[in-house]
């Protein structure tokens, strides 16, 4: 049995507000496969992009695994949707808005990136969140203690 893949992009959700959110699939090297499979990718400033009508990731590092399987880390990456999907991406995104990759999981044997139509954060949300995320943990460490 294959194990699952699941890398997230925490910084992601952290730095922006998801609007709409998509489960892509990509076109990848089989070295490009074999190193998402044992982890070996970072997520951190990975973004998509249109041109042409085309969706196309940057800024994802994947490593390569062995000497013998050699790719660019860094290239570009086309990003597979449907037309309606591409289409619905490309006019929602306007100035202030961006699309990340927040996370990779494999679904029956197939690596699919999720990405999102995300809207940055200013400072003061990121701290009204890191408060409710205080809070919360609070509660629970509380519920517990009784």
């Amino acid at each position: 049995m294959e194990k699952a893949i699941n890398i997230q992009n925490r910084k992601a959700r952290h730095e922006y507000f998801f609007l709409e959110e998509y489960e892509a699939g990509a076109v990848l090297l089989g070295s490009e496969v074999k190193s998402i499979k044992d982890g070996k990718v970072s997520l951190v400033d990975a973004y998509c992009y249109f041109d042409k009508g085309e969706l196309w990731l940057k800024s994802m590092t994947v490593t390569p695994v062995d000497q013998n399987y050699t790719h660019e880390p860094q290239r570009l990456r086309k990003l597979l949707l449907h037309r309606h999907q591409l289409h619905s991406l490309e006019k929602n995104l306007v100035s202030g808005t961006t699309i990340v990759v927040t996370q990779i999981k494999s679904v029956k044997g197939r690596i699919k990136f999720c990405i999102a139509l995300a809207r940055g954060k200013k400072n003061y949300d990121k701290r009204e969140d890191s408060k409710k995320r205080e809070a919360q943990k609070e509660i629970r460490y509380e519920s517990n203690a009784r």
